[in-house]
């Protein structure tokens, strides 16, 4: 049965279903994970950055590339990154390379912090996303997210990322071995 022109493509059940799940799934996750953050007094949104920013080469990242990389607007980060810059965690810095651009570097104090609360978000992690789900399932979601996010965001795929390229060659070395 075709849609008449003008007229939406209604969700089947199974798809209304599905898309309900994950709406309440993804919103139930989000407040675990910032309820366990508060421990350390932080956001989830706030932690993500800092992790980002751990992870990046001379714990520093362009403003701009790491607004797209937590997907957030430019507008955001410059309000969560002044929250952080007060608790002494980051400093903005000119661009190394062109020194136009804005970096957000983390500093010494905000390094303790995120290794102090990789723990806690680790631990939130595993029990209210990994733990609940089959390991097949899990790895399924990952591709489903990642079809979506290539979708929405094709060409931001942020490879250059140091934590986004080392999941894309554990994935490959994956597929590569017949693993998903």
């Amino acid at each position: 049965m075709s849609t008449p022109p003008g007229e939406p493509q209604w969700l089947s059940e199974d798809q209304q279903r599905a898309w309900r799940a994950y709406l309440r799934g993804s919103r139930l996750i989000e407040e675990a994970l910032d309820r366990d953050l508060q421990s350390h007094g932080v956001q989830l949104t706030e932690y993500e950055i800092i992790s980002m920013l751990s992870e990046s080469p001379g714990r520093r990242l362009r403003m701009s590339s790491l607004a797209d990389l937590v997907v957030q607007s430019r507008s955001r980060l410059t309000h969560t990154a002044t929250r952080l810059e007060k608790r002494g965690w980051v400093v903005r810095e000119s661009c190394l390379d062109d020194k136009r651009g804005v970096e957000l570097v983390l500093t010494e104090r905000g390094w303790q912090a995120v290794q102090d609360m990789a723990r806690v978000h680790v631990a939130s992690v595993r029990r209210a996303v990994i733990d609940p789900v089959p390991a097949p399932l899990f790895a399924a979601l990952g591709e489903a997210m990642d079809l979506i996010r290539g979708a929405l965001a094709p060409g931001g795929d942020h490879g250059d990322h140091p934590a986004v390229a080392r999941e894309a060659r554990a994935h490959e070395a994956g597929v590569a071995h017949g693993r998903p």
